[in-house]
């Protein structure tokens, strides 16, 4: 990928994936203590996108503290890189420390409201329950409805703040909550296009970027957000010492007009470690649980009873570095549209890391997950620039060379016939055998969706996927599931049952293995990728 870093107003495809393929997650940057750390390992690495660099879960009772602490922080950062982006939060939760901000005349006037002098109501704007629900979805909040002017007025209240302090992406949580009685989000895209235009007005390179945790939003093939976001989906290898687990392939980005005037058949997005509340479990420790709690219960709780982050932070440093590479590459050869936002600054929650500091060689506890090495400066850093600094000199070679093909629910094969004999070709061609696991599902599943292959023309079909463990593994194809025409790398005549497989050997973590099939010629192979 070339990359590219310029725009004003509209962005192109170019630019816009050039920006992801340099996305760091930064939750909440403008509260870091070590902030002259984190600059400069943002220009070592090359960071270009910012994500979550700052926002409220409900509302901050003070906005004009926070909103002068968010420009402090982006006026430093574009102080040493005018071209980073900063994302700011809009979520989805309210409380009624909303009722504490006054809401400014330019806010009521953009919805045609008489100019009063008045702060928001959290009762015009929170989702009611639903007939029969006794529950808060949120303890002491709510859901802000979209289908209510004051919910839409606190959005772009949020929304514009943030652009004038000179944010130029929003992400705006879980969009599918918040829109539920709004029909047809026909509403939330008006309130969008205010937004927007608000940003071609006033935003630093009048653009904002805005994103969700969705796999899209089209209507009328008029796409709602510029990119997508997404957290990654796990498989414990319950079976197997430790508490590892593996990615599972998924992930679809809905294609249509873009807000920025291109089209295409699928949309870049974002995949992260996500957070919620960081381990769900009261024992010191993860093994302590198992013991209690049982070992299958535990690998089936969220990621071995943690979030996201947390199961992430609470690995040793090289299993850290490990999963950092190992996800990178998962992206990269899952989807040539995804790209991994890394974890740069998170919040842990209930799954704070106890270590030895770097300035006093005490042990202390760290609530933040921070990706810097170590040092005076950053005494409680994870250590894992220098393995993302290599990811990315790495580039897209992986991408551009393996990728899978971005029909990832079709599958691409059809009605499809070899032009030589007319015989139709199975639309559905499953790699199995002993690597399965690794990639997210049963071993030796002859029938998996998760290891099912792309048919990409020519009589041919491929699935690549990332093995994360060196090792040496089996492997044979079915059509449809069947073990009554078994195909593998010993010759082109069909076997039945099981027990005839090939073999492939990985001799680093995190390979690259690519299966390709050729039907009417019944070749199999297994390319590994160093």
């Amino acid at each position: 990928m070339n990359l590219q870093f310029q725009f004003d107003g509209n962005m192109s495809r170019e630019v816009l994936e050039s920006y992801l393929s340099r996305a760091v997650t930064a939750a909440f940057l403008f509260e870091s203590d070590t902030l002259e750390d984190d600059l400069r390992v943002i220009a070592r690495l090359g960071a270009k996108f910012l994500g979550r660099a700052s926002g409220t879960w409900g509302a901050t009772g003070n906005d004009e503290l926070h909103f002068a602490r968010s420009k402090a922080l982006a006026d430093r950062v574009h102080e040493q890189d005018p071209e980073i982006i900063l994302q700011a939060c809009v979520f989805e939760y309210i409380t009624t420390e909303m009722e504490k901000e006054r809401i400014p005349a330019y806010v009521l006037e953009a919805f045609g409201k008489p100019v009063e002098d008045r702060c928001f109501r959290f009762e015009d704007a929170r989702m009611l329950p639903e007939e029969g629900q006794t529950e808060e979805v949120f303890a002491g909040g709510a859901v802000p409805d979209l289908n209510r002017d004051e919910a839409r007025m606190w959005f772009y209240y949020r929304a514009t703040k943030y652009i004038d302090c000179g944010y130029e992406a929003l992400h705006m949580g879980q969009v599918h909550m918040y829109t539920a009685e709004d029909r047809g989000m026909k509403k939330t895209y008006e309130l969008f296009r205010m937004i927007r235009d608000y940003a071609a007005k006033h935003a630093r390179r009048h653009k904002v970027l805005m994103d969700a945790h969705t796999h899209g939003v089209s209507v009328n093939g008029e796409l709602l957000f510029d990119y997508h976001a997404m957290p990654f989906t796990r498989a414990p290898l319950e079976r197997y010492e430790g508490t590892r687990l593996v990615l599972v392939r998924e992930g679809f980005s809905e294609g249509g007009l873009n807000p920025n005037g291109w089209s295409g058949e699928q949309m870049p997005y974002l995949m992260e470690y996500d957070n919620w509340c960081g381990k769900m479990f009261d024992e010191a420790t993860v093994e302590e649980a198992i013991a209690n709690r049982g070992r299958h219960q535990m690998a089936r709780w969220q990621w071995w009873g943690f979030d996201q982050i947390g199961y992430f932070a609470n690995q040793p440093e090289e299993v850290r570095n490990h999963l950092i590479e190992y996800t990178y590459r998962w992206t990269q050869v899952n989807n040539p549209h995804a790209f991994f936002e890394i974890p740069f600054r998170r919040t842990l929650g209930a799954a704070p890391v106890r270590f030895e500091r770097g300035d006093n060689g005490k042990i202390d506890y760290n609530s933040e997950y921070q990706l810097n090495n170590k040092s005076a400066a950053c005494p409680m850093g994870f250590g894992q620039e220098d393995m993302v600094k290599a990811c990315w000199e790495d580039g897209d070679r992986l991408r551009e060379g393996y990728a899978n093909p971005e029909h990832l629910i079709r599958y691409g094969c059809h009605e499809q016939y070899d032009p030589e004999t007319g015989f139709k070709l199975p639309e559905k061609v499953v790699v199995y055998g002993s690597f399965q696991p690794f990639v997210g599902c049963e071993e030796n599943n002859s029938n998996s969706e998760v290891t099912r292959m792309y048919y990409v023309g020519d009589n041919t079909y491929t699935l690549t996927v990332i093995i994360p463990f060196a090792g040496e593994y089996d492997y044979a194809v079915s059509t449809y599931g069947t073990l009554s025409a078994v195909y593998t790398a010993h010759g082109y005549r069909a076997a039945s049952g099981d027990g005839c497989k090939a073999r492939f050997t990985t001799k680093r973590d995190n390979s690259i293995v690519k299966f390709t099939f050729r039907y009417m010629d019944n070749k199999v192979t297994a390319e590994v990728v160093e």
